[in-house]
């Protein structure tokens, strides 16, 4: 870099910082603080007092489609977690992708005398507050009408859609031309800003890919306020830093999602096994397979009463009989799910041979194989159904420290048998998610950090907990049961990364996995900060080798929050070492280093 690049970084390096300092520390549960006596109830912050108040009142000169809202918003302090709740001092209800640029264009010309903070929030289903911004301003993607969805169809059909916009309605709109997007998540009540933040992931990514590899094109707004169009050949590297980047990159106010086909109908199975070799061997062998299901999923069940009972409400037994026979009590069972598309006016014998042939190549019990045929749009949106109940009964909004994790495929059975044998085994507070996705069909450009190995399976720990229990169904519990699971995969060196992640940063040390360096392939991109500048605990500029050039290349529209309050840290004898201009080499490479960081968070 050149001495003038490196002079307005030095003086613009704070401000980039607090404009989307709480983007970045959002997501990601934190190791060091699971078992800290401020874990074991949610946290409320109220908002102080300060210079925040100057910087407050000239926002109400800004010129906005939209309006503040400065009194009334706590409901801008909660999120699903429900573990974390930092009031702010405003709330931006945006009506154009203009108040949003202006807001933070604003904020940036504050200088460092601002002390602003701003998170984007979409449908809150965050776990850490990652949608909360303690004194800071929240935006509030949903109120974004800038943009109606728009439908293209032809050989390659998309949609353009809000980054406000929620899953379910563009599963709806889409629908009415025969189309769908081809990568869902379980939840559609989820905004495409946040989906596309993190990955977006269902049982549908082992053939597509997470949601972040069916997108076509992306507007954004960075921390200078610019808005910026970005896809493969435009602006590339924002694109896919933005696409699994946690909001550290910019807010995403647009995207142009890819679409297919859309079926009418799907039939949906469930069979159970009583060993996990034999389990994740079918599961590895239907998403290795061409001619597979459309969908495949899996889920741990430990010690649960009349679970094929339970199945019954919405799926058939294959033999009735046999079925009344099986009990499942005090055992840990691993059940599949799987499901296949189709249309009613399709040949229905060539359908039911297809699931045949299919179902012979698997070795489940087979009292245990349970059938239904619904809708598509029922099928996407099961996990609403259950949300509705919960909400009936005052069951959903509590707190929810889920811990989601990527565990390669090699590692897998090692993980299984310490933690539903030893770490889980009487309860497991919530549902726990199990599958595996082919590497092959995700984009290694993109920011999200995956295992190093072809397959790797998705876990999820989906946990809720009872306010006020002191048993083994409260925080306090799973907290620390959260917290022998990743001290294990720690300690057994199993090559896990997390999904959804969450650092906090007080005087402690994070884990930086987005900055790897990774050599699995030539073709694999590396991140790394520049020798001179240090990186401060939320953001950082980030540099990318271009696949044509060997020198680093400056992602220039986030040049964020470089300062000298943060070290880099060599663990053991992996060493990091810089060779400016030049790639970089390393004394082993290692998939994460440390920084010491001294920031007070939020």
């Amino acid at each position: 870099m050149g001495s003038a690049s490196l002079s307005f970084l030095k003086q613009n390096n704070i401000i980039h910082l607090k404009i989307l300092m709480i983007l970045f520390l959002s997501c990601i549960p934190d190791r060091t603080n699971l078992c800290s006596n401020n874990s074991f109830a949610t946290l409320t912050v109220p908002p102080r007092f300060n210079s925040t108040n100057i910087s407050l009142s000239s926002l109400e000169t800004l010129t906005l489609d939209g309006y503040f809202s400065f009194e009334n918003n706590h409901h801008a302090a909660k999120d699903f977690g429900n573990l974390y709740h930092f009031l702010p001092s405003a709330v931006l209800h945006p009506k154009s992708v203009s108040d949003i640029s202006t807001t933070i264009r604003h904020i940036f010309k504050m200088g460092s005398a601002s002390e602003l903070t701003v998170a984007a929030r979409g449908h809150a289903h965050s776990i850490q507050g990652q949608a909360q911004a303690h004194q800071g301003i929240v935006i509030n993607m949903e109120s974004l009408q800038g943009l109606k969805m728009q439908v293209h169809t032809g050989d390659m059909p998309y949609v353009d859609v809000s980054g406000g916009e929620l899953w379910i309605n563009i599963l709806h709109e889409t629908l009415k031309h025969g189309l769908a997007p081809k990568s869902w998540t379980d939840y559609l009540h989820l905004t495409v800003g946040g989906t596309l933040s993190n990955a977006g992931i269902s049982g549908q990514a082992f053939q597509h890919g997470p949601q972040i590899n069916n997108v076509y094109q992306l507007e954004v707004v960075t921390g200078k306020g610019e808005v910026v169009t970005c896809s493969e050949k435009q602006n590339a590297d924002l694109f896919y830093a933005v696409l699994g980047g946690l909001g550290q990159f910019g807010i995403i106010t647009r995207a142009r999602i890819s679409l297919g086909p859309a079926p009418k109908m799907v039939k949906w199975i469930r069979v159970l096994y009583s060993e996990f070799s034999t389990f994740s061997k079918d599961q590895e062998h239907l998403i290795s397979s061409e001619n597979s299901f459309d969908y495949v999923e899996g889920f741990v069940n430990i010690n649960r009463t009349g679970l094929l009972n339970n199945w019954r409400s919405s799926f058939s037994p294959k033999d009735p009989l046999q079925a009344n026979e099986f009990t499942s009590d005090g055992r840990t069972l691993y059940s599949l799910e799987m499901v296949k598309y189709f249309n009613p006016d399709e040949t229905k014998t060539m359908n039911q041979q297809d699931i045949k042939k299919l179902l012979s190549q698997l070795n489940y019990i087979p009292s245990t194989l349970f059938l239904s045929e619904v809708s598509y749009v029922e099928f996407l949106d099961r996990v609403h159904v259950s949300e509705k109940k919960l909400r009936a009964k005052g069951l959903w909004e509590v707190p929810h420290p889920w811990l989601n994790l990527l565990v390669p495929k090699s590692r897998i059975s090692v993980f299984a048998e310490e933690i539903f044998g030893n770490i889980l085994t009487h309860t497991s507070n919530g549902p726990i998610i199990i599958y595996p996705v082919n590497q092959s069909k995700w984009n290694n450009k993109t920011s999200l950090v995956t295992p190093d190995e072809d397959i790797f399976y998705l876990v999820a720990f989906l946990s809720s907990a009872v306010p006020s229990s002191t048993g083994t169904d409260g925080l306090e519990h799973i907290l620390i049961q959260n917290k022998r699971i990743l001290d294990f995969c720690a300690t057994a060196q199993l090559g896990m990364k997390q999904y959804l992640p969450h650092y906090n940063t007080r005087n402690r040390t994070m884990t930086l996995w987005q900055f790897l360096l990774l050599d699995k392939e030539s073709s694999r991109r590396q991140y790394a900060l520049h020798e001179t500048l240090m990186l401060a605990p939320q953001m950082a500029t980030r540099y990318v080798y271009g696949q044509k050039n060997s020198r680093l290349r400056q992602l220039s529209y986030t040049s964020l929050a470089l300062n000298n309050k943060g070290k880099y840290k060599a663990m053991g004898q992996w060493k990091l070492c810089w060779n400016s201009g030049k790639k970089l080499t390393s004394a082993k490479r290692r998939s994460h280093y440390e920084l010491d960081v001294r920031h007070q968070p939020h």
